[in-house]
């Protein structure tokens, strides 16, 4: 560990924690200096201010994992009710992603069925994204490049060692500077609403082969804190608290939030429009899930939608047509999939950073 780093990490507010954390990361692997064997150095040109980004560990001292185990919800005695899951379903195969896993390891690489991708989460900021490990013109898997930026996480691939800012969508430095992410729909909620949904539903094993305390946050009381930081931003929104956990929407790199207090403890159904976009906002403060998309079908130019509570539907419309929380079509005269807008669960202060003045959703 360099000097500087020991510099910058006792001087964090959390010391003891943050001290713990990056030396339980150190433990294992770690690749001293800018890159490591085959991966060529990062250039010098930068998509967003270098001045900006900060090193908290070096290139992979946070382990990403590849392919880890899955195991049936029955045998996940370490999953309790209140957890957070990031959720992903392929229509097929249903397969949770613990944030207590997550904590520890941010980036998870995983094929399920023909869709090779990577499940990326920062635990500063509460975003969790998915993004494909194919792109147009390269694959890779993807690990934790050390870097933050917005106090967000930076990752990197290990095909041509560009970095990738996690919440900006896209690569900010390397070979593939400028490429941008498309995401894969995933859902962020409560295990306990993800097992109601989807009982067959696979989950992440603890038994990952790196060594981590598990249902342990290594980030002391940085959740429960609601205004502390580690990291500076390069634009502080203090509209809402700084950690408040709220839905994005991103529409032509736009976007508009939506707060779990525009929802009750049954699920709710809101209709919105958003940069000349009509949208169905369906969520539930209770069960803890908040997901959007486009509300025109080719069969209804404007169907009239409803939020209802029936097993894994919890979209109807007035033709007895029904849709899961992925917007996949499970009953009715009309087999069409519902669109889904991009989005994804983020702490206020991530969304006001990245995308300055994002719209509130208001009644």
């Amino acid at each position: 560990m360099s000097y500087n780093l020991c510099v910058r990490i006792i001087y964090m507010k959390h010391t003891i924690i943050a001290l713990f954390f990056l030396l339980v990361a150190c433990d294992g692997d770690v690749v001293s200096g800018p890159s490591g064997p085959g991966i060529p150095p990062p250039s010098n040109d930068w998509l967003i201010p270098v001045n900006q980004v900060f090193e908290a560990t070096g290139r992979d001292g946070i382990p990403a994992l590849s392919n880890p185990n899955l195991i049936a919800a029955d045998e996940a005695g370490y999953m309790f009710d209140p957890e957070f899951v990031i959720g992903y379903f392929d229509g097929e195969q249903a397969v949770a992603f613990p944030h207590h896993i997550l904590d520890w390891h941010e980036i998870i690489n995983i094929r399920i069925g023909v869709r090779a991708m990577a499940i990326t989460y920062c635990p500063l900021t509460g975003t969790g994204i998915g993004w494909p490990q194919v792109f147009s013109d390269f694959e890779s898997e993807f690990a934790v490049s050390g870097l933050l930026y917005n106090n967000n996480l930076i990752a990197f691939d290990r095909n041509t060692g560009s970095n990738w800012s996690q919440a900006s969508l896209m690569a900010v430095n390397g070979p593939k500077i400028g490429t941008e992410v498309t995401t894969i729909p995933l859902v962020e909620t409560r295990w306990s609403t993800w097992l109601e949904m989807f009982p067959n539903t696979k989950v992440v094993s603890r038994d990952t082969g790196v060594d981590r305390p598990y249902g342990t946050y290594p980030y002391g009381d940085f959740r429960s804190d609601h205004d502390d930081l580690f990291f500076p931003l390069t634009f502080d929104d203090r509209r809402l608290p700084r950690k408040e956990r709220l839905m994005g929407v991103l529409i032509n790199g736009q976007v508009k939030t939506y707060r779990f207090s525009s929802f009750d403890t049954d699920n709710k159904l809101i209709l919105d429009s958003f940069q000349g976009e009509d949208l169905v906002v369906v969520g539930n403060a209770a069960k803890n899930f908040m997901v959007a998309f486009f509300s025109t079908l080719s069969f209804d130019s404007s169907p009239n939608f409803t939020a209802i509570d029936e097993g894994k539907a919890i979209i109807a419309d007035e033709n007895g047509n029904k849709w899961d929380i992925f917007g996949q079509h499970i009953a009715g005269p009309n087999a069409e999939d519902l669109t889904s807008v991009r989005n994804f669960m983020g702490y206020w202060f991530a969304w006001g950073a990245f995308y300055p003045t994002p719209e509130i959703f208001e009644f």
